[in-house]
């Protein structure tokens, strides 16, 4: 899979992507990252890429020129002023506060495409021509606001990335992880079985896959009964689990 990233500031990147499961991605031909600085795309002696706002107030906004011509020459689209919508059918992701906010299933979408480019923001906002005739889709990872889209960006090509077929280790891993199926995932332990009195769980020692798979939903269904109800009411749920839940309810009430 490929990554394009339109930053102003690319030496926020190498360390991350040059580091653990990322690292191993991308040596393996697995995905592709490229970084490309928007400055280099600027007719000026200084490089500049952004100016005050038309109206006033405070910061500086991003032009819409050196955004325009590094993602239309790098993804080699054709410019066309005359068209109301992006043309590219590459999706091209503005990171910013005002997009959709980013979660599993979203992720899960993006995996899907061979290619992405990632725009990231900076100081007080882009020109809103980037919004409406360049960028395909916008992206938020919360409801806050960052200094810039780098951070996001990274986020993004992570969750994305551990989806790919063989990123992994475990080809399965990514399909417990919390959110994947809908719920925050369970407990894990490793060696030794027990440190300063505390216990694993027996269960887990009795080599009975079928009774460690039920206590692993069922602890699933618990931690997300406590820490984020809300995802119980759009998870699908079997019999089974629906009684659990009963169960944790009336304990509760």
């Amino acid at each position: 899979m490929q990554f394009d990233v339109f930053t102003l500031l690319p030496e926020v990147f190498p360390s991350y992507l040059e580091t653990s499961i990322i690292k191993r991605a991308r040596e393996r031909d697995l995905i592709n990252v490229r970084v490309h600085n928007i400055r280099d795309y600027t007719h000026d002696k200084h490089h500049t890429t952004d100016d005050t706002p038309y109206g006033g107030g405070g910061g500086m906004v991003m032009k819409p020129e050196p955004v325009f011509e590094a993602i239309e020459t790098v993804l080699g689209i054709n410019p066309d002023p005359t068209q109301p919508e992006p043309t590219s059918n590459i999706p091209i992701i503005l990171l910013t506060p005002q997009g959709r906010v980013f979660n599993q299933s979203i992720a899960q979408e993006f995996s899907q495409h061979p290619h992405i480019a990632l725009v990231c923001g900076r100081y007080e906002g882009i020109d809103e021509r980037i919004r409406e005739h360049l960028v395909t889709d916008e992206i938020s990872i919360g409801d806050y606001v960052l200094t810039g889209g780098e951070l996001p960006a990274l986020i993004l090509i992570d969750a994305i990335a551990r989806l790919l077929p063989d990123v992994l280790g475990d080809p399965t891993g990514a399909q417990d992880d919390s959110h994947a199926t809908g719920l925050l995932e369970y407990p894990h332990y490793t060696r030794p079985p027990e440190f300063r009195g505390w216990k694993t769980p027996d269960i887990l020692l009795t080599g009975d896959h079928a009774k460690i798979d039920r206590w692993r939903r069922e602890q699933s269904l618990l931690r997300t009964f406590n820490k984020r109800p809300d995802m119980l009411e759009k998870v699908e749920l079997n019999k089974q689990d629906r009684k659990f839940i009963e169960s944790l309810k009336s304990k509760v009430g």
